[in-house]
């Protein structure tokens, strides 16, 4: 049961990183209109400009489970390279519980007010011409913080079971 929820999970994990590469090409041809536009033909748009930061935005916040599902994350280690897989998946359960999954309840937690606040009055663009989705881009924050919670959660479920079947090894030899 466990393995299968940790698979639906890092599926969805992996799906949506396949999906967010694809805002990666869609945010530079985007930056490149832009470009072209405004010293090709002395044309500037504030919605497109937006448009690029928005692209960002998505790609940072909802790729941010499939980099942490493929191991891609920041990571500072001294030691952890060096680590033997038991070591490696105590470590990631003990980062896991004290480290990401408090920051990532706490961050969303706060985040509902400023998002739902947003809701409320539609949140548009500060700028003249720009996008009237606001309210749509401060959503990406809880959306992130849940994706890093499920992750977050299959992560430590799967370096569990490298903890018990490495026993389990052990044990019968």
């Amino acid at each position: 049961m466990l393995n299968k929820w940790v698979s639906s999970a890092e599926s969805i994990s992996h799906y949506m990183g396949r999906w967010v590469a694809w805002l990666t090409l869609a945010m530079m041809l985007l930056t490149c209109l832009v470009v072209l536009l405004r010293y090709g033909f002395g044309v500037g748009s504030i919605a497109l400009q937006e448009s690029v930061l928005y692209f960002h935005a998505m790609v940072f916040m909802l790729g941010a489970a499939y980099t942490f599902k493929d191991d891609e994350h920041v990571r500072v280690d001294v030691f952890y390279r060096e680590f033997s897989e038991t070591k490696k998946a105590w470590v990631n359960i003990i980062g896991g519980l004290f480290f990401l999954l408090p920051f990532t309840l706490y961050t969303a937690y706060l985040s509902l007010d400023y998002v739902s606040a947003s809701w409320r009055v539609l949140e548009t663009s500060s700028q003249p011409g720009g996008l009237p989705f606001v309210y749509l881009l401060k959503t990406l924050i809880p959306i992130m913080m849940v994706s890093l919670i499920v992750q977050g959660l299959a992560d430590i479920l799967k370096n569990i079971g490298i903890i018990t079947s490495a026993r389990t090894v052990k044990g019968q030899r």
